[in-house]
């Protein structure tokens, strides 16, 4: 079973890491909604009040004080009137009634909607409208001089009496009214307090989700990453044994069961290669035992299967010089094949030793100037530069390379004699030999030109296989042996060789040779290099 960090072992196999976050970040965007719907309503509840407190019910106080003054102005005008008889009393009166009309009819529009208040109106409209009809009209209508005489005490009690009840009914509206204001101060303050729990509960959610998704990326992806990565580290430094098991999330656990699929093949090919390496160390082993046998056959090759060719051609010449006079022609050709054939054998046998020790019986690789490799081979080829009277153009000079000497003397004397031997009958050989820098890094390119017979296309590879031979053997000489031992030397130095198909008038042979990093190229080199 999987083990998982962050919750039960089946459920962390089965989800993602990117699916645990997706579930968090839909719950953040659940509580996101909740919490908005939550606070508009709220603040939506909270305008509302706001707005029925600041546009209704604290102007309708004010307009109820304004009706209770224009009441108390008339009652106070009436009364100076009914006292003095002074007509100037009833400005007070005549203004107030018309503040009364304009307090009223504002206070039924701030009403509407509030029918205990209405109710508290009509009855305070009423009230007044009696204390006008029964004592205030009759009072302002009569004459001066009636009503400086003093009323009738019977009718100004009744006239207070009357105003008494219109008190008690403003009394009452007030008494409403600032318990409607109350209210909804208190309702304010209560979705103002709701608001803050609101916007707080939103805050404290985002905190919680905050934390669980801290923890989710400690517990599903650092905690796997950091097993993972300690993991890897005990592998890389040799304890291949150990298992990685998967961990986390099913895609962490994916990657954990791919680097212990990669451990397990590493820890595979590993003992593969071991078992490799012992085969490896039987067969060379076996190979230097091959090679000492080899070198045993060639010994014997070189010394013992001479021998009776050295005789065959020594006995076949004395008999040339002691029974020659009594011999025929056709006999003294027979002896001269069997010479000829004995001494082709030798130098047959003779090439074959030298081509099987190339690469195999080493002297050890050193610094060569090949200039010194070349000054070697174009002095053991002086007789038939001379002869053949051919003209060697070479650079200045040669790099310097890490090579067997006797090798690379051999190389040059090959490819220079093949061209001096391989020349135009009207023409004297002219031997080019150039250098540049190779292709690949740290690598020299040269080529032999000559302005001989050429190899044709046909033939650019047969010419570098063992004992193949383009002419016949009267025309040119040799075993046909030279290319296979350039081509063996070339090799052995890490190079390859090849003809110059598009050599025109000649034959071009090009190799490279591996240049010795670690001398650093002289002038003279840097100017043949340009």
């Amino acid at each position: 079973m999987t083990r998982g960090f962050g919750g039960s072992p089946r459920l962390a196999g089965r989800m993602t890491a990117q699916g645990w976050f997706q579930l968090v970040f839909a719950l953040m965007i659940l509580a996101v909604i909740v919490g908005a719907a939550a606070g508009a309503q709220v603040i939506a509840h909270t305008n509302r009040v706001t707005d029925r407190l600041l546009t209704q019910t604290r102007p309708a106080a004010t307009e109820a004080a304004r009706l209770e003054n224009a009441l108390v102005n008339q009652e106070t005008g009436i009364r100076g009137y009914a006292g003095t008889g002074d007509p100037q009393f009833l400005e007070p009166y005549t203004e107030g009634r018309h503040e009364q009309a304009v307090a009223a009819a504002r206070l039924r529009e701030l009403f509407a909607g509030h029918p205990e208040l209405l109710a508290d109106l009509t009855a305070v409209e009423q009230a007044a409208q009696r204390w006008r009809l029964d004592y205030a009209e009759p009072v302002a209508t009569s004459s001066p001089a009636d009503a400086g005489s003093g009323a009738d005490a019977t009718v100004a009690v009744a006239g207070k009496a009357l105003f008494d009840e219109l008190r008690d009914r403003l009394a009452a509206q007030h008494d409403d009214l600032t318990a409607a204001v109350d209210r909804d101060t208190v309702d304010l303050a209560s979705m103002r307090t709701t608001r803050t729990v609101v916007l707080s509960g939103i805050l404290a959610a985002f905190l919680l989700i905050g934390v669980l998704l801290t923890v989710l990326m400690r517990r599903l992806v650092v905690a796997p990453l950091r097993y993972l990565t300690e993991s890897s580290r005990r592998v890389a430094a040799g304890e291949f044994g150990s298992r990685i098991d998967a961990v986390g999330p099913s895609d962490i656990a994916l990657v954990c069961e791919a680097v212990e699929n990669m451990r397990h093949q590493i820890v595979t090919e590993l003992e593969s290669s071991r078992i490799q390496e012992g085969l490896s160390q039987q067969q060379a082993e076996e190979l230097r035992r091959s090679n000492a046998e080899l070198e045993q056959f060639a010994y014997v090759a070189s010394h013992d299967l001479q021998e009776p060719l050295r005789k065959v051609a020594s006995f076949c010449q004395l008999l040339d010089k002691r029974y020659g006079d009594q011999l025929d022609d056709r006999a003294k050709q027979y002896i001269d094949f069997a010479v000829d054939g004995a001494k082709r054998m030798q130098i047959l046998i003779n090439d074959l030793l030298t081509f099987s020790r190339v690469g195999r019986v080493s002297e050890g690789t050193e610094p060569v100037e090949l200039d010194r490799t070349l000054d070697d081979a174009l002095s053991a080829l002086s007789a038939s530069i001379e002869e053949s009277g051919a003209r060697i153009e070479r650079p200045a000079s040669l790099p310097r390379l890490v090579g067997e000497p006797t090798l690379l003397i051999m190389l040059w004397q090959n490819l220079i004699g093949n061209a001096i031997k391989f020349r135009a009958p009207d023409l004297a050989p002219v031997v080019r030999v150039s250098c540049a820098p190779g292709a690949e890094d740290e690598e020299w390119q040269f080529s032999v030109s000559d302005n001989g017979i050429g190899v044709a296309t046909e033939f650019a590879e047969k010419v570098f296989v063992i004992f193949q031979r383009l002419h016949p053997r009267d025309a040119y000489g040799g075993t046909g042996i030279g290319l296979a031992v350039c081509k063996k030397i070339v090799e052995f130095h890490g190079g390859r060789i090849w003809i110059d198909t598009d050599h025109q008038h000649g034959t071009r042979l090009c190799f490279t040779l591996r240049a010795d990093a670690s001398a650093p190229p002289t002038p003279a080199q840097k100017e043949t290099t340009a």
